[in-house]
């Protein structure tokens, strides 16, 4: 009778051990995965017009810039920053960032910019 009662012991305990193990197993595998939107540009916390006053004269004072404004992606919906820039290069694609606050930034290359002479 008291090896039957250690054999049910065991029993239990071996079944025990095989649950714990499949849960540990399960949860070291799952992998949170967070959504693109917010690894790559968080939601912005404040108006992107806000955003731009605040950062414009930042950008402004980048070598090369020569205008900023509020504009669309190419989705034609999305609100984001655009840098105009004399030419695009890749020191200025390092040097301005990609969002500001959570707003896209997009490089743009227009030019010298003048202002229109007296008419």
């Amino acid at each position: 009778m008291a090896r039957r009662a250690g054999k049910v012991w065991i029993e239990s305990l071996i079944r025990c051990a095989m649950v714990l193990t499949f849960v540990l197993a399960t949860a070291c595998s799952t992998k949170v995965v967070e959504p693109e939107s917010t690894t790559r540009n968080p939601m912005p916390l404040r108006d992107i017009n806000e955003v731009l006053e605040e950062h414009d004269e930042q950008l402004m004072a980048i070598p090369g810039v020569v205008g900023v404004y509020v504009g669309l992606l190419e989705d034609d919906q999305t609100l984001c920053l655009k840098v105009m820039v004399v030419k695009k290069t890749a020191e200025l694609e390092r040097t301005i960032p990609k969002s500001l606050e959570g707003h896209p930034v997009v490089v743009e290359e227009t030019g010298v910019i003048r202002p229109l002479e007296d008419r």
